[in-house]
């Protein structure tokens, strides 16, 4: 059984977003802002969806 990450990663973003991997890893800083997150806290793959506007099932799908 293959292993579930928790966090979502710039990679995944530029992969589901269609963006460069720095444009993702400026959503994912802003993602960070918005939500009050230390830099030291990652953003999990259900915050992510939630702010983009997507099901969580579609963006697990994309990342695994």
């Amino acid at each position: 059984m293959k292993k579930k990450r928790l966090v979502i990663l710039p990679h995944d973003v530029s992969i589901i977003t269609g963006k460069s991997i720095r444009q993702a890893q400026r959503l994912l800083k802003d993602i960070h802002f918005v939500l009050g997150k230390l830099p030291h806290q990652p953003v999990s793959i259900p915050e992510f969806a939630d702010y983009m506007g997507l099901e969580v099932e579609e963006v697990e799908r994309v990342v695994y």
